[in-house]
C-alpha cells in the first residue's frame, strides 16, 4: 500500500491517492480541478483508477471527479446527501469500498455541511488512516457556515455547529489515538480559523492538542466555533453547485480562453480587468477599469472574493506564460469560463501617485484612511484611530460609506490586499478624489507582526 498527499498551496488544499500495489488500483480522494498530477501518479506505478471519492461538495475549490469518471471509468463515490448531478456510488456510514488489502469505510460527519463524511481506511484488519475531508483539521474542524441560503441563516449554522459536536466526539473521537488523520486543507484555508500547518497528524495528538476535541458542554462548542469565522469569498455556493454538478474538463475549458493582442481600444466598458502584473509597474501605467490582484499566494482567494461568479472579466499580465498559468490557477475555482479575454499587457495611461509618506505622518487628519482588513484583524489591533474598516471583500458593495472630501490612504496588514483594495477605490471614485496605497509603509505604524 502507497498514500501520496498532493498540496495545492495557493488554496491550502489536499488530495490524496491510495495505491493497493498488489493489485495496481488507485482510489482518489477530493481531487483537484486539474486532474494530470493524479493520472501521472497512475501510470507512475502502472495502475488503474478505480474510483474517487468526494468528501462532500467543496466550496473553495473545483474537483475533477466528473472528469476522472470520464477519462479513466472510475467510479465517483459520495454520500447520498450530496445531491449530485452525476452518476454516483452512494458512500454511507455501512458501506465499504474493498481493494486488495485495502478496505476504506464510510463515516456521514456532518457539521462542515449535511453530506460531510470521513474516509476510514483499514489494512490488513487493522484501523490506519482517517480521511477527514473538511470535519476534522489539525488543530481546528470545518466551519458550519458554508452552506446556509435564506431562511434564518444563524439557526442554520448553529444547527450545523451542533452536528459537528456530536460527529466528532461520537465517531471520530472513538477512533484509536494511533490512527493517522489526513484533512482537506491545512494553514491558509479559508474552510476554518485555527489550522495547523502540518500536513498530517494522529488522532491522539488531535485528542490532546485540537481545541474542537476537548471536553467542553455543546453550547459552548456552537459558540466557539461560530464565532470570528473568516469572510466567505462570493465565488464559494458558486463552487458547491459546480461540484454538484461536475466541471468540465480542465484542459479543455482552459484552453477555450481566449488570449489576443487585445487592443486597448476594444475593451468593452463595464467590464473589470484584473491586472496581475506587480503593483509598481500597475501603479506607473494601467487601464481604465482595472483591479491589481497580483500573480502572488492568494490570486484564486482575491479573485473570487472581489469578481462575482456571474460576473465576466478580462485578464490581463506581464507575459503569455503568466497568462496561461493564471487561466489556470482562475480554473481552480471555476472561473476560467468568466474571463472574456487574456492579453499581455505592459503598461496603461492611468497612473497612481505614490503616497508622500512624511506629509501622511504629519497629516493624517488631511486623509480618509481605510482600513480593509478583515473584521477580526480590527477588533484585535486598530493602527489608526480615525479609520474606517471595510473590508477588501466587502468593499465593492460599500463603497459609498468612504466619503470622498479628502484624499484617501488604504492599507492592509502587509501590502497585497491594499494593492488591490486601492485600485478598486481608484477604479470608482478616483476621478473625484486622489487614492493612495500605504502598502508596506503599514509596518512604520504598525508594531504588531503583518499578515497578508
Amino acid at each position: 500500500m502507497k498514500i501520496q498527499q498532493f498540496e495545492d498551496k495557493f488554496l491550502a488544499h489536499y488530495s490524496y491517492a491510495i495505491l493497493s500495489e498488489c493489485e495496481s488500483k488507485v482510489v482518489l480522494i477530493d481531487p483537484g480541478r486539474n486532474p494530470e498530477p493524479y493520472y501521472d501518479f497512475a501510470k507512475e506505478h502502472y495502475a488503474e483508477i478505480i474510483a474517487v471519492i468526494e468528501t462532500h461538495s467543496h466550496a473553495d475549490f473545483v474537483s475533477s471527479h466528473l472528469e476522472i469518471a470520464q477519462t479513466t471509468g472510475a467510479a465517483i463515490y459520495a454520500s447520498k446527501k450530496i445531491e449530485a448531478k452525476y452518476k454516483l456510488t452512494p458512500f454511507d456510514e455501512g458501506d465499504v469500498l474493498a481493494f486488495g488489502k485495502i478496505i476504506l469505510k464510510a463515516i456521514n460527519t456532518p457539521g462542515h455541511s449535511d453530506d460531510s463524511i470521513s474516509v476510514l481506511l483499514e489494512h490488513d484488519g487493522k484501523p490506519k488512516y482517517l480521511f477527514s475531508g473538511d470535519t476534522l483539521f489539525i488543530g481546528d474542524c470545518g466551519r458550519p457556515d458554508l452552506r446556509e441560503s435564506g431562511g434564518n441563516m444563524d439557526a442554520q449554522r448553529e444547527k450545523l455547529a451542533a452536528k459537528m459536536y456530536y460527529s466528532l466526539r461520537d465517531k471520530l473521537m472513538l477512533l484509536p489515538d494511533d490512527v493517522i488523520l489526513y484533512p482537506a486543507h491545512g494553514a491558509g484555508t479559508l474552510c476554518g480559523k485555527a489550522l495547523s500547518d502540518a500536513a498530517s497528524s494522529t488522532m491522539g495528538e488531535q485528542k490532546a492538542e485540537n481545541w474542537s476535541l476537548q471536553p467542553m458542554s455543546e453550547e459552548a462548542f456552537v459558540k466557539e466555533l461560530t464565532s470570528d469565522q473568516p469572510f466567505i469569498p462570493a465565488y464559494f455556493p458558486f463552487d458547491v453547485e459546480l461540484n454538484k454538478k461536475g466541471a468540465s474538463g480542465f484542459v479543455d475549458s482552459t484552453a477555450q480562453v481566449k488570449v489576443s493582442d487585445l487592443k486597448t481600444d476594444q475593451l468593452e466598458t463595464g467590464i473589470w480587468i484584473v491586472d496581475s502584473r506587480n503593483q509598481q509597474d500597475f501603479k506607473k501605467g494601467h487601464l481604465s477599469g482595472s483591479i491589481n490582484i497580483m500573480d502572488a499566494a492568494k490570486f484564486e482567494t482575491w479573485l473570487g472574493s472581489v469578481i462575482g461568479p456571474s460576473e465576466e472579466f478580462y485578464l490581463a499580465a506581464r507575459d503569455t506564460e503568466t497568462l496561461e498559468r493564471l487561466i489556470g490557477r482562475s480554473a481552480s475555482i471555476g472561473y476560467e469560463t468568466r474571463i472574456r479575454e487574456a492579453f499581455v499587457l505592459k503598461s496603461g495611461e492611468q497612473t497612481m501617485q505614490p503616497l508622500d509618506l512624511e506629509d501622511f505622518k504629519e497629516n493624517q487628519d488631511l486623509y480618509t484612511i481605510v482600513d480593509i482588513r478583515n473584521a477580526s484583524e480590527v477588533s484585535a489591533n486598530k493602527i489608526f484611530t480615525s479609520s474606517i474598516s471595510i473590508p477588501l471583500a466587502d468593499l465593492r458593495s460599500r463603497i459609498d460609506e468612504i466619503p470622498l472630501d479628502k484624499p484617501i490612504a488604504v492599507h492592509c496588514a502587509g501590502g497585497y490586499r491594499s494593492a488591490i483594495g486601492s485600485s478598486l477605490i481608484a477604479s470608482l471614485v478616483g476621478a473625484h478624489i486622489p487614492v493612495f496605497d500605504i502598502g508596506e509603509h503599514i509596518n512604520e505604524f504598525d508594531q504588531q507582526p503583518a499578515a497578508h
